[in-house]
């Protein structure tokens, strides 16, 4: 027994050496860290550890016209980490081999049937692996159990039995000992890369989450030199890369670091496979100087990452990191190089969203601003003519009044004004109003002081007139609409409220629905709208009415950086 001891260790060290290369080769990890394995990839890892198994019969020791081998290591590590598909076909190919080179041998069926047995164990074993906390005893008693396992085969179908008794007497323990010392190892060979992936992954984490935060502002001018340039600064200063690289679909956008001497912005596309990344909309990874195809030919990049930036599903550039080493571009620079893609591509649809938003709350502005109902236009200025007549003064005031309401109307172009400025364009729609109507409208102004309140422009005005128009002019005898302004530590609250005919809460229900556009309410509509694009949902309006009695409309403006959070102050 004692003898083979050391002629097994080395027998193993070779399978470990192997195993500890393999687990250096990109395939071979990919393959190991996949967590949903496809046939076809099973199939693959079957063939590694069924080889495994080979490897481990052809350096096995003659004992008693039998081996003592390592065959069962491969195996069982293939069913352990790949379950019961790849531990049962692994070991169907270590065991038929084993079985074809010594046909009619000694213990040649035994084993060949043993080490299939040892493979469907291990895979059984897998999701317990996976929960146990200390994988490396869990491997050892696994290869413990498997190998006596064998053991009793080879008893039960070696004969005669007195020379497979004698056998495993011999064999047992050092294989025991020795291949569950294996498989552990391997084990912890294997635990070496998804620990290598985890610290990979959050150094990732950590890079891109620095370069995020830097980059925030960079595309929220679109994609351009200017912003190209800035953003390849920025990732230039905190990643490992000897340039950085923007593009769009024609010409170079920025280019920061070495090659910036022919690599110029503005020129056109310089290297084919940027040509063929644009095109294909995939992935370009480049480890030598042929690879990249610069057009100059004393260019020192030697190694590059492509990567498509995409717009949906349209590629609109790509993002480029170069290395002036060839085979310089590692597993961790493409998933770099994917995450920034990604998190540039998102930026930019961002911008994207938000400049629609822009034009969609200006298009809303322009439908306010047109909104002049043509009768008031015409009623305004019949009851001037009229004045003119009776009271040439006054006309001129409501003229005057008339042509301010007009020019502020048309010309406002800033997307917030103060409340002073709103203020005065109200005053002046009342005062045309109360030149028609007299007494029946009547306005109160409640505003504390020292407010520096900013709103989009055309906020009160039209709830104001809706007071005026479906709630004061509905009564016989007129009535008075208030405007409130109040600051609060966080905000402001703007309350309009009139003593008119009052809805019924059906109406109110409805008041706000954006598809019905029949009762005359799109510039409520397009005022809540505009206030929940600037300032939230806690912007919203809200309207409280009852019939014969009143309507009051109020909304809340947070001051900025605040969101308010007491229902008293907002509603």
């Amino acid at each position: 027994m004692s003898k083979i001891f050391i002629p097994m260790m080395y027998e193993l060290s070779v399978l470990i050496t192997l195993a500890f290369l393999m687990s250096k080769l990109h395939v071979f990890r990919n393959l190991i860290l996949l967590k949903n394995a496809n046939i076809y990839q099973k199939i693959f890892l079957s063939i590694i550890f069924g080889s495994f198994g080979i490897i481990g019969t052809y350096t096995g020791i003659p004992v008693n016209g039998a081996l003592a081998n390592s065959r069962a290591v491969g195996v069982i590590i293939g069913g352990l980490l790949g379950g019961p598909f790849v531990g049962i076909l692994s070991g169907l190919i270590a065991g038929i081999h084993r079985n074809l080179i010594d046909i009619g041998g000694f213990t040649a069926f035994a084993c060949a049937v043993s080490t299939a047995v040892e493979g469907t164990v291990a895979g059984l074993l897998s999701s317990s692996l996976k929960r146990t906390k200390n994988r490396f005893l869990f491997a050892f008693a696994t290869g413990v159990i498997n190998e006596s396992l064998q053991m009793i085969i080879i008893l039960l179908l070696a004969k005669p039995f007195s020379e497979a008794l004698n056998l495993v007497k011999i064999i047992w323990i050092p294989m025991s000992l020795l291949n569950s010392l294996g498989i552990s190892v391997f084990i912890l060979i294997i635990d070496g890369i998804f620990i290598e992936q985890d610290r990979m992954l959050a150094n990732l984490a950590k890079v891109i989450t620095e370069i995020a935060g830097r980059l925030l502002k960079c595309f929220k001018e679109g994609y351009n030199e200017e912003t190209a340039q800035s953003a390849a600064r920025i990732i230039k200063n905190l990643i490992q890369a000897d340039a950085i690289s923007f593009t769009d679909k024609e010409k170079i956008l920025a280019h920061v670091g070495l090659g910036s001497d022919h690599h110029k912005v503005g020129n056109r596309l310089q290297t084919k496979i940027t040509e063929e990344a644009i095109a294909t909309g995939r992935i370009k990874v480049a480890q030598s100087k042929r690879e990249i195809e610069c057009d100059n030919e004393k260019c020192q990049l030697r190694s590059a990452i492509i990567v498509p930036l995409k717009k949906g599903d349209e590629t609109i550039g790509v993002f480029k990191m170069y290395k002036k080493e060839p085979y310089a571009i590692s597993n961790f620079d493409i998933k770099l190089a994917q995450g920034l893609s990604q998190l540039i591509s998102t930026q930019l649809e961002i911008h994207d969203v938000e400049y629609k938003e822009k034009l969609l709350e200006k298009a809303r502005f322009k439908a306010l601003q047109a909104q002049i109902n043509p009768h008031f236009l015409f009623n305004s200025l019949n009851t001037i003519m009229s004045l003119c007549r009776i009271d040439p003064l006054k006309a001129r005031d409501v003229l005057l009044n008339l042509s301010q309401y007009l020019r502020r109307n048309m010309e406002i172009e800033n997307d917030l004004i103060s409340i002073d400025d709103e203020m005065e364009h109200v005053k002046s729609f009342v005062s045309i109003q109360k030149a028609r109507f007299g007494n029946k409208i009547n306005v109160k102004y409640r505003i504390d002081e020292n407010c520096d309140l900013l709103l989009p422009p055309l906020t009160i005005q039209p709830l104001v007139e809706n007071s005026i128009k479906h709630g004061l002019l509905k009564k016989v005898h007129g009535g008075t609409v208030a405007i409130y302004v109040r600051h609060y530590q966080k905000g402001y609250k703007i309350t309009i409220r009139d003593d008119g005919v009052g809805m019924d809460a059906k109406y109110i229900k409805n008041l706000l629905n954006k598809k019905d556009k029949s009762l005359g309410k799109i510039g409520l509509i397009n005022v809540n709208k505009r206030l929940i694009s600037y300032f939230g949902d806690c912007s919203h309006l809200k309207i409280t009415s009852k019939k014969g009695i009143g309507t009051q409309i109020s909304f809340y403006i947070p001051k900025k950086g605040d969101v308010a959070k007491d229902e008293s102050i907002v509603g």
